[in-house]
């Protein structure tokens, strides 16, 4: 991949970049033509050029059509696979520049460090009165906590993968430019041999993941990335705050993880009791097989020999105390290692581990006592002459304890609302449930909640699936500690009975504690417009509810709240969404604080713009003051999992950034902004007329089914993305009942990608043909809010493209002429009042690099999108059954989402 156009600016600091891009590209070609042929590699190269040449003269996208219409179904795939391995060395190469420019601030010292760091952070804080005292206070209070989905956006295998680390680890080894001839050598066979193996590896699987392959998905990243790197982020931490404090606090934990996967019921049938069950043992085993490995190479290390340096009497004390409760673990150990108290204790942490593992007496009861273990040999290397003999390495490994405990991850369960109600319902024999307002359900609720009486048994399905969850759930707190559990979602919330449902049933399912307890966070998410503009009246409500702040107080009078992304901005729009996720904040805050409640709030988002997605430190710079408060809960799912968290380096700074950026909204929240009176108004006004018009496109008679035609949905429902179905079970195609992901991915895959800005241009039309234009522009400059919000439309019209999507549009057949000339007309009418309001000549004039970026890939996805719609409309006409067609559009669909990145 030869870059020749002229118009590809790299700035200075890009140039390693560039040269990445062009030696990478060359090397994809060489393995196309060993692969493949050099007459095949002949033909990209003429699709490529073709399209550049495209793109510079603007020419329809039908002038690729010719070199790419009719291709047989394998002919096809493999010309896929082929521009998918070019830009998949151009998003391996962007990652490692990352890493490099990350180095390059970092050898800058303190007085450049990089933008949105830690150092940064800290620094900015420093510069506004934030002494060592007031941090020291503050940290107690950290709470960040990604939570990983089953929410897949794109199929990248585990084998590919590890494949891609490998790459990465080629190009990282010579970022100093120091290697020898014979090096870059072997690092370039390195990269040439993991390259060839991912070519040969089936991008996806032909068979749907089950649950467990999904676990192990997730698996991959907490175990094989965050394990290695929670201790960097604590010791990156300690050094950021002695370089602009002079010294550091004792620090707390400050980061977990959740996930989701095993324990999201919310339409899926295949998470149940069982999944809950075999996600909770397997993450114990392999943190628990994690643990082991660590201590056995710590083992090697703490040989110290009492012969030559004291040891603490304590660790004598425990080893004596653990060699009568392991006795055959004792007898086992080697009488060479006798004079070596630290690797006797070792072995013996190691027996206790391994019984913990297999439920076997001797075990640990938690994971506290592991950390005492480990803190005993600290204390005692700090008091005699280890502080340099090993303590670093056992830091290590308690930070890693402090994190991941036995669990690896808490295990969210979701369950949407609806389901609950049926049980009740069947349960107290109400036939007409759904008729009753919320205070008689609540009246009806309120004594089984509180445990006044139980709730009665019932024999359908639904009362069984439930009664075993919370069975599941009960036994799992046994077995795994509380740590291990993390909150139940009510999707679909409505009202404050959607939550005393939920405790009747767990009640009933033998979730109850030795003081009559149900020791469950419970947390409802608000998902739909409406439902955000009720939030803060259902809180209220159920605060004042006198059996659920029985049960909050017994939870330390702290109330979780879910916020939807995805359903919101389905149901409303981009701009209603925004606003209504902004405004349901900032009361919902107001009304937990003024009951004495602390709040957390926990954002569902996603990897498209539509969806919540986008820079986390951008999102807590708009967040409303007081909404962050030290905590951090949100979703990580599909390709931002992979973005984010898929090498080492990078996982490393998006939670460093993800800790900065917490630090600095809650210790020093931007200042009040009175103007801000003055601008909500206005932003009403845009975001009632923007979901109005975005409403009244998706609402019009005819639109599902051109949404059916215009986009690839029918065979993204076909694709083997993840366990859950794309709409829920037993309800018809309509796009209420449609999942978000599926909607946003089949618009991102037509290039329309009407989700992330449609009505936005009406919404800001509206507000300057109301007077508002110079309000408008003041709020694009000074509210951060606002700001993000139109940037982040202007990334999307960005990655867009409206040639290729009426393309697509054209499959609808006479419903193109009615739906398309408004797509087209809505999104002229954005992209102009966008830079108007900012006062950019382009729409990524903020953000070069992005603009880079996306010019970088666009030769590589529009060859790809105009062979999509060919194969789309010949798998149609043939009643979409040719499982060969079939397998080269889901390679497209793939191919295309990995290019564009943030598509789900």
């Amino acid at each position: 991949m030869n870059e020749s156009r002229s118009s590809l600016e790299f700035a200075t600091p890009d140039l390693p970049l560039r040269d990445d891009v062009r030696r990478l590209g060359a090397l994809v070609g060489d393995m196309l033509a060993e692969q493949v042929s050099q007459e095949f590699l002949g033909e990209i190269e003429r699709i490529r050029t073709a399209a550049i040449a495209r793109r510079e003269s603007q020419a329809p996208p039908q002038a690729l059509s010719g070199l790419l219409d009719g291709r047989a179904p394998r002919q096809a795939e493999a010309l896929v696979r082929a521009f998918s391995a070019y830009f998949q060395v151009v998003n391996i190469a962007e990652r490692v520049h990352r890493i490099r420019r990350r180095r390059d601030y970092q050898r800058s010292g303190i007085d450049t460090p990089q933008p949105d760091g830690l150092h940064d952070a800290l620094q900015k804080l420093h510069a506004q009165g934030v002494d060592a005292d007031e941090l020291a206070g503050w940290l107690p209070r950290i709470d960040i906590e990604p939570v990983f989905t089953a929410h897949p956006t794109e199929a990248v295998r585990r084998a590919l993968l590890e494949k891609e680390q490998l790459m990465v680890a080629a190009l990282v080894d010579d970022l100093d430019g120091q290697r020898t001839p014979h090096e870059r050598e072997v690092d370039l066979a390195r990269f040439r041999m993991a390259l060839t193996a991912a070519w040969q590896t089936a991008d996806s699987s032909p068979v749907r993941p089950t649950v467990a392959d999904e676990r192990e998905h997730v698996g991959f990243y907490l175990t094989r990335v965050l394990y290695r790197i929670v201790p960097a982020l604590y010791e990156s931490l300690e050094h950021a705050l002695k370089q602009t404090h002079g010294r550091c606090p004792p620090l707390p934990r400050l980061l977990r993880f959740g996930t989701w996967v095993g324990g999201d019921m919310d339409g899926n049938p295949n998470v149940d009791a069982a999944t809950i069950r075999a996600t909770l043992d397997a993450q114990r085993a392999a943190i628990i097989e994690l643990y082991l490995k660590e201590l056995e190479q710590l083992a090697g290390l703490l040989s110290q020999s009492t012969s030559l340096v004291d040891v603490s009497g304590q660790v004598l004390a425990r080893i004596e105390h653990y060699r009568a409760l392991l006795p055959e673990a004792a007898a086992g150990s080697r009488p060479r290692h006798a004079d070596m108290p630290y690797r006797l204790l070792n072995d013996l942490m190691r027996a206790r581990l391994r019984a913990t593992a297999a439920d076997a007496p001797g075990g640990y009861p938690g994971p506290a006592e592991l950390e005492a273990d480990i803190a005993l040999v600290m204390r005692s290397l700090e008091a005699n002459r280890g502080v340099h003999a090993g303590l670093f390495a056992i830091r290590r490994l308690a930070w890693r304890v402090r994190t991941f405990g036995f669990h690896l991850a808490r295990l969210d369960v979701r369950q949407e609302s609806g389901v609950h109600a049926r049980a009740v319902a069947a349960a107290l024999g109400v036939d007409d449930w759904d008729r009753l307002d919320t205070a008689a359900r609540a009246a009806r609720l309120q004594p089984c909640a509180g445990g006044e009486q139980a709730l009665p048994g019932a024999g359908d399905e639904g009362n069984a699936r439930l009664d075993a969850v919370f069975a599941a759930l009960a036994d799992a707190r046994r077995r795994h500690g509380a740590d291990a559990l993390g909150s139940y979602i009510i999707s679909m919330a409505h009202d404050r009975a959607d939550v005393l449902a939920v405790l009747a049933l767990a009640r009933r399912g033998g979730l109850v504690d030795a003081h009559g307890v149900v020791p469950l966070d419970i947390a409802p998410l608000f998902e739909t417009i409406e439902d955000l503009g009720h939030g803060t009246e259902v809180l209220r409500d159920l605060l004042a509810d006198p059996v659920y702040r029985a049960h909050l107080a017994a939870r330390g009078n702290v109330q979780m709240v879910m916020l939807g992304y995805s359903d919101s901005g389905k149901d409303g729009g981009i701009a209603a969404s925004r606003w209504g996720l902004q405004r349901a904040q900032v009361e919902l805050v107001e009304a937990a604080h003024a009951l004495g409640i602390a709040l957390t709030f926990f954002h569902g988002r996603g990897g498209s713009i539509v969806r919540g997605g986008g820079k986390t430190t951008r999102a807590l710079e708009a967040a409303p003051r007081g909404s962050v408060d030290g905590r951090l809960r949100v979703t990580e799912q599909g390709e931002v999992i992979h973005r984010k968290y898929g090498i080492r380096a990078l996982a490393l700074r998006s939670l460093e950034q993800s800790l900065g950026a917490v630090l600095r909204s809650s210790i020093r929240p931007r200042p009040p902004e009175p103007r801000e009176e003055i601008w909500k108004p206005v932003m009403e006004l845009v975001a009632q007329a923007s979901s109005q018009a975005y409403r009244g496109f998706v609402g019009q008679p005819g639109f599902m089914a051109y949404f059916r035609q215009a986009t690839p949905i029918d065979v993204i429902e076909r694709m083997t993305l993840g366990s859950r179905p794309s709409r829920r079970l037993g309800e018809d195609a309509a796009l209420s009942n449609l999942r978000a992901i599926p909607w946003v991915f089949a618009w991102s895959q037509a290039r329309a990608v009407i989700p992330g800005w449609y009505g936005v241009g009406s919404g800001l039309r509206a507000a300057v043909d109301a007077g508002h234009e110079d309000i408008l522009r003041e709020m694009a400059h000074d509210w951060p809010f606002f700001r993000t919000f139109l940037d982040d439309a202007a990334m999307v019209l960005s990655k867009g493209d409206l040639a290729i999507a009426e393309l697509f549009s054209r499959l609808s057949g006479p419903l193109h002429a009615h739906f398309f000339p408004q797509i087209a007309a809505e999104l002229a009418l954005t992209g102009d009042w966008i830079e108007a309001l900012t006062g950019q000549r382009s729409l990524l004039q903020h953000d070069p690099r992005l603009a880079l970026s996306i010019r970088l890939r666009n030769p590589y996805i529009d060859p790809m999108s105009v062979l999509q719609v060919d194969l789309l409309r010949r798998w149609r006409e043939g009643g979409s059954g040719d499982d060969e067609l079939l397998r080269a559009l889901v390679a497209c669909v793939n191919g295309v989402s990995q290019g564009l990145q943030n598509t789900g």
